[in-house]
């Protein structure tokens, strides 16, 4: 089984609901992704969880927006 993105390849996750982060492809197992964070430390993920371009997850937000996405006053 093949991944959609190479070894090295830019990916953008959507973090918490809410923030775009950039990482770096390192390889494609299982059916998951191990992903390094520009910033440092790095994650498994599944395919469907990754984005093409930060566009393509800031779109992804507007059309799945939830309530925890947005401000909520407490009674």
């Amino acid at each position: 089984m093949q991944g959609k993105y190479e070894p090295g390849q830019s990916v953008y996750i959507i973090q918490s609901n809410r923030w775009i982060r950039e990482a770096t492809v390192l390889k494609f197992s299982g059916g998951m992704y191990t992903i390094r964070f520009s910033e440092g430390g790095g994650t498994r993920l599944r395919e469907s969880r990754l984005f093409e371009s930060k566009e393509a997850a800031e779109e992804y937000l507007k059309t799945h927006s939830t309530a925890a996405n947005s401000h909520h006053p407490r009674f």
